[in-house]
């Protein structure tokens, strides 16, 4: 009886928060559905997304974009969440604080500071984009290796992989990154989904991607406009939602090979 009454404020809460999240969502679908020359339903705004010439272009602009800074923050972050991990407990403070600076600077700030920082042959370059993607995703990425390296036997499997001959890139690479596998893609998910949407940084360093698209060719069409920020979101989370599917968590796989 009493766990009954405990379960009811989650069961409400969970409630309460659904509608909250599903029924903008729900709404804007609905709209973006809306045919109002013939007063019904249709896909006819979702057509509209595609048949834009510079759709495909921006939509691979800003997913090379994203890529390249998770291989940057993934390249920078598996060493290191690894070292602090076996060697450098120490550090740990410092490098917490660093990594959360991210998300005390403004992200005008930064932008305007890498501005005129930057030689003038990386601020010619889009790909300078994915650095600062990176460091924007960073205070997310590091967590979450950080919290998936916890979870593990990090200093047995390490040493193990060294007493075989392995060097230290072959062991993070090769043996810890394949048992962190579900850590690693859910910190790969986060910075690509920060790097896709940013929106900020790119327009004040007079970049084109997809968002900047978006704004500009929603002025043409507010139907059209809201059917691809319903399609954008939906995106998103077939992809999170097959990132949870297909990925196994890091510690459910020890304990497999464990077994």
């Amino acid at each position: 009886m009493f766990a009954r009454l405990k379960a009811l404020p989650l069961a409400f809460v969970l409630l309460i928060s659904g509608v909250y999240v599903l029924l903008p969502i729900g709404s804007a679908a609905e709209f973006s559905l809306r045919q109002p020359a013939t007063q019904d339903h249709g896909f006819k705004n979702y057509l509209w997304i595609f048949e834009q010439p510079e759709f495909a272009h921006y939509v691979g602009v800003s997913f090379a974009l994203a890529a390249v800074a998770s291989i940057i923050l993934l390249a920078l972050l598996v060493p290191t969440v690894v070292w602090l991990n076996l060697k450098g407990q120490k550090l740990r403070p410092f490098v917490d604080f660093i990594t959360l600076m991210p998300l005390v600077i403004p992200v005008v700030a930064l932008a305007i500071g890498a501005q005129n920082s930057l030689p003038e042959f990386a601020q010619t370059n889009q790909f300078i984009l994915s650095f600062l993607y990176a460091v924007l995703a960073m205070p997310y990425a590091y967590r979450t290796l950080d919290t998936g390296l916890k979870a593990i036997p990090l200093k047995t499997i390490s040493e193990a992989a060294r007493g075989l001959g392995a060097n230290w890139t072959v062991t993070i690479f090769r043996v810890i990154s394949p048992v962190i596998r579900g850590t690693v893609l859910s910190a790969l998910f986060m910075s690509l989904a920060l790097s896709f949407g940013e929106f900020t940084i790119t327009s004040l360093l007079h970049w084109d991607t997809f968002t900047t698209w978006v704004t500009v060719i929603s002025q043409q069409n507010v139907m059209g406009a809201i059917a691809l920020s319903v399609f954008s979101l939906a995106a998103i989370f077939i992809f999170l939602l097959l990132v949870g599917l297909l990925v196994k968590p890091a510690t459910s796989q020890v304990t497999k090979e464990e077994e």
